[in-house]
């Protein structure tokens, strides 16, 4: 089903259930008037009827009826002692009987209902009423009614006008509004056209022109351009990924290729020196024994080093397909503790400081112990790393619902220009680049552990003087009971 259908049907109907509740209303409205008049006159002539008594033709007393009067009203009581009904004479005269109720069911049956005898519609007032006979009260039933032809006429043609009036305004309604509704999504068509054309193509940078007014559909051009612009956009990003891709993989090989160039030479020196024989050798059993240790030494240190990148490859590659690790409550104070005792056995050339921990003391995040601890040693390290004199310093400080743990350090520092690219994989800032040892990996490690702890960095370095980072987390307000 189209929109201008969809919209055309939706309209119609909520059209449809207003007139049927208009016509309910006015219907209504008319009947309670109607009948309400009817109602009240018969209430009043019953409360005027009277149990007369007449002369029969044979002389016996004949009791009657008092007190209506018109020829649309008619009366009849019925006394259930005796078992006589005394009809008014109108009634009488047109051999009319109302049905008498049991009289066990009168006091339920009071009140107002029609009825409808020999084709004739009346609305009845029944009542049950108290009659003295013979000083004797017993009981009867009155009914008073009145011929209500006209009103049912008239009721009937004005629900027959009502609903003949609302399906030809519902039909006229949905005819044009199936017109009107076509007319105004015409300029879709033309959005379709446009946006087919720039699917087959090759080019986002088309937009689809429009000079119509800025109602709904002005607004979703709007909209169809922003979105090819953004678009564009992400397929410009994407073939910068693409190339950061290209870099990774490429620095990756490069930082492989080096300690198996390392691995390779002093294997093949190791197998040549080995398969030499002893005459031909010029080297001493013990400079062969010398160069043996060195070279296994070297062998070693390359093949730790390629473990430690091959494990910072899987943290990254873990992180780039999404997956996160348990979290639960983390008690700072034992935390950093320990992770302060274990950095002092870091190797290093600068003074180790540890700041009070005692306000850290009760005090809880979500996250991963152990993640946690990988991510302060990845700061602590590189702080040693680029301090080969001076201090390094580790504290913490508190800001509104968080707290910061300040890693501090006075070695080299870096450019401002440098600092957005330090979390950027295998990124080495040029003065470290050759002098100190590492990867680059290790602070993108970091800022992964710290965005899934939904925290932030901060940093501030002057070169020369120093580097000192902040990492804010957000405090658990609701630790757990111990």
């Amino acid at each position: 089903m189209s929109i201008r259908l969809r919209l055309t049907a939706w309209y119609s109907g909520i059209l449809a259930i207003m007139l049927l509740v208009l016509s309910g209303v006015i219907y209504g409205f008319v009947y309670i008037n109607t009948y309400g008049d009817l109602k009240d006159r018969l209430i009043n002539q019953a409360n005027q009827v009277q149990l007369k008594t007449g002369m029969n033709y044979d002389g016996t007393l004949q009791p009657i009826l008092g007190g209506p009067a018109g020829q649309s009203l008619f009366a009849q009581m019925y006394i259930y002692d005796l078992n006589k009904l005394i009809p008014s004479s109108n009634m009488t005269d047109i051999n009319l009987e109302f049905k008498i109720p049991a009289k066990e069911n009168l006091n339920s049956q009071q009140g107002f209902q029609q009825a409808s005898y020999g084709g004739n519609p009346f609305l009845i007032y029944q009542k049950a009423v108290p009659v003295n006979v013979n000083n004797s009260s017993m009981p009867a039933v009155l009914q008073v009614a009145v011929y209500t032809g006209e009103q049912v006429t008239l009721l009937n043609r004005l629900k027959n006008i009502l609903l003949a009036g609302s399906f030809a305004t519902l039909l006229a309604a949905f005819t044009f509004g199936l017109f009107l509704a076509r007319k105004a999504m015409s300029p879709i068509g033309k959005v379709i056209e446009a946006a087919n054309g720039i699917q087959t193509g090759t080019d986002l940078s088309s937009r689809i022109e429009y000079d119509g007014p800025q109602d709904e559909i002005g607004r979703l051009i709007d909209t169809v351009n922003n979105m090819l612009g953004r678009m564009e956009g992400f397929y410009t990003g994407l073939e910068e990924a693409y190339a950061t891709q290209r870099r990774f993989v490429s620095d990756a090989s490069h930082e492989l290729r080096t300690p198996l160039t390392t691995i390779r030479g002093n294997i093949d020196l190791l197998q040549k020196i080995w398969e030499m024989e002893p005459d031909d050798s010029r080297m001493t059993e013990a400079e062969i024994r010398q160069l043996s240790i060195e070279s296994v030494k070297d062998i070693a240190d390359e093949s730790k080093r390629m473990s430690r990148l091959v494990a910072d490859m899987l943290s990254l590659a873990r992180a780039d397909t999404g997956r996160t690790f348990d979290i639960e409550p983390v008690a700072l104070e034992p935390m950093m503790t320990e992770v302060a005792r274990r950095a002092s056995f870091l190797p290093r050339q600068a003074e180790w400081s540890v700041g009070e921990m005692g306000q850290l003391n009760g005090k809880y995040i979500l996250g991963n112990k152990d993640y946690l601890q990988q991510m302060l040693f990845i700061f602590i390290d590189n702080a040693f790393k680029y301090t080969p004199e001076g201090e390094v310093t580790l504290d913490a400080v508190f800001y509104q619902n968080q707290v910061g743990i300040r890693i501090s350090d006075t070695g080299i520092g870096m450019d401002k220009d440098e600092v957005p690219h330090i979390f950027d994989r295998f990124y080495r800032a040029d003065e470290s680049r050759g002098i100190t040892e590492g990867i680059g990996l290790g602070l993108s490690i970091a800022k992964w552990i710290i965005d899934e702890h939904q925290g932030s960095v901060e940093v501030v370095t002057r070169q020369g003087e120093g580097t000192t980072f902040v990492i804010w987390m957000p405090l658990l307000f609701a630790p757990p009971l111990e």
